[in-house]
């Protein structure tokens, strides 16, 4: 794998036009420096002062103030995605914005104009699904880059979209996509798309699962003859979209972790129709059925991309994995210390539990609307669950009706030594941190809560 060409935006790209970025955060503001590098006059606002802060010395053609009060038309307004901008409640400069007429945008629309502006015919892949995605976002990116393609992956995997440079013709961007994200797109068309699977979330935000399904069923909007479809068949949701997809222009490819399929896994082989692509258990980092649906997804868009299949293989055989994704964070007396802290939601958690027979189950947190009563079947697999955070006696409420065996930790520095004393008495050999819940009651997010669980597990590595 060797280097490749990449350079800056023009710092003239959009001089002439005007934007508001609202919400200072690990989108927002690699968004609103982008715009101004690319000569954009750009209004900055954050409702939190210290978000502000770090625009205290803000750079030419950047200003930090509430846009209702900046005066003059915008050519669009970037709105963070954690702000909503219709459900449950939009936020006030939302609602100042749709009466004003003013477009609503994502970044990943704008680096899409940028790209494009600039001469690029560098191509786009959008990938999205209520789990898995961050996973097939980076082990796509990582595949192209086995193969030298140029390719950068970012959006909500992050980095920001708009903090991607400037690829060239044969680049490729691989943008993670979430729900709120795809419903501020305008042009961004994907010459390859993903859906990889469609469970409950995030119907605060739009309303229903109908109105979920929708926000994510836009990954295919603007796609043409000759682009490609990626689709998951293995939940009735995501067949669902089968009668709508085949209406579409673009060829659709179906992928399952367990069915035949256009690619697809069968008794531990990855293939297609013309044979074997590789045995998943030379892919150490990608295990599960879920996994194995990543991975067919991924090599439908790497061929379709041009790629050809040993390079497909060898690529999923290197790649890394990511932290929080089943991630092994540490072995203390033969005990396998496992951090999925990014199993927000029931249906992550299942897919993280099918992987072993017989866990010490750490969960908890901010429970989504099922709870973890989706678990059940999965339930003997537990010697001992060690329950965390505010929701704690809805899970515990769950587990005693199942005569699972339980105790309510509160925290992950309680839990964690307790675990690991629990898998010593059992003679357990995994303890498995896949919350099922999100995790802002205690943490920042996922991520924090994960670094936390493999900070304690050094300390038990440490004090043995």
């Amino acid at each position: 794998m060797t280097g490749f060409a990449s350079s800056s935006f023009a710092p003239s790209l959009f001089a002439g036009q005007r934007f508001a970025v609202v919400g200072l955060g690990k989108n927002g503001l690699p968004a609103a420096l982008a715009l101004a590098g690319m000569g954009a006059a750009v209004v900055a606002w954050d409702d939190n002062a210290p978000a502000r802060a770090a625009l205290s010395a803000p750079p030419p053609g950047l200003i930090v103030q509430d846009p209702r009060a900046a005066g003059g038309d915008f050519d669009a307004i970037v709105l963070s995605p954690g702000i909503p901008h219709r459900l449950p409640q939009p936020h006030p400069i939302a609602v100042w914005a749709r009466e004003a007429g003013i477009a609503i945008l994502s970044d990943a629309e704008l680096l899409y104009r940028a790209v494009r502006q600039s001469g690029s015919r560098a191509r786009f892949v959008g990938i999205t699904g209520t789990n898995g995605k961050s996973t097939t976002t980076a082990l796509l990116a990582h595949v192209l880059r086995c193969a030298d393609v140029p390719a950068e992956a970012g959006a909500n995997l992050g980095p920001a979209a708009l903090s991607l440079p400037l690829l060239p013709d044969n680049g490729v961007y691989v943008l993670e996509m979430s729900s709120y994200m795809l419903e501020r797109l305008a042009t961004l068309r994907f010459d390859a798309a993903a859906m990889l699977n469609l469970s409950v979330d995030h119907l605060d935000r739009h309303g229903d699962m109908a109105g979920y399904a929708m926000a994510k069923r836009a990954v295919f909007d603007r796609q043409r003859a000759g682009d490609l479809a990626v689709v998951g068949m293995d939940d009735p949701m995501s067949r669902d979209m089968a009668a709508w997809l085949r209406a579409q222009p673009a060829r659709v490819a179906w992928v399952s972790g367990e069915a035949t399929a256009d690619v697809w896994c069968e008794r531990g082989l990855l293939r297609d129709a013309q044979g074997v692509i590789l045995p998943m258990a030379e892919a150490p980092t990608l295990p599960g059925s879920h996994n194995a649906q990543n991975a067919a997804a991924v090599a439908a868009m790497a061929l379709y991309l041009g790629l050809d299949r040993a390079t497909v293989a060898q690529g999923m055989r290197s790649y890394p994995g990511l932290p929080h994704r089943q991630q092994l964070v540490g072995t203390v007396d033969g005990i396998a210390f496992i951090n999925d802290s990014k199993a927000t939601n029931a249906d992550a958690a299942q897919r993280a539990l099918i992987c072993y027979d017989r866990v010490i189950w750490i969960a908890g947190g901010m429970a989504k609307e099922d709870g973890i009563e989706p678990l059940v079947p999965l339930f003997p697999r537990i010697a001992r669950a060690f329950l965390i955070g505010r929701d704690t006696p809805i899970l515990a409420a769950t587990l005693a009706v199942h005569g699972v065996d339980y105790v309510e930790a509160e925290t992950l520095e309680a839990a964690v030594p307790l675990a690991a004393a629990a898998a010593r008495a059992t003679g357990g050999q995994v303890v498995l941190l896949s919350p099922a819940c999100a995790s802002w009651d205690q943490f920042t997010g996922y991520d924090q809560r994960g670094d936390r669980f493999a900070a304690l597990v050094r300390g038990l590595e440490g004090g043995r």
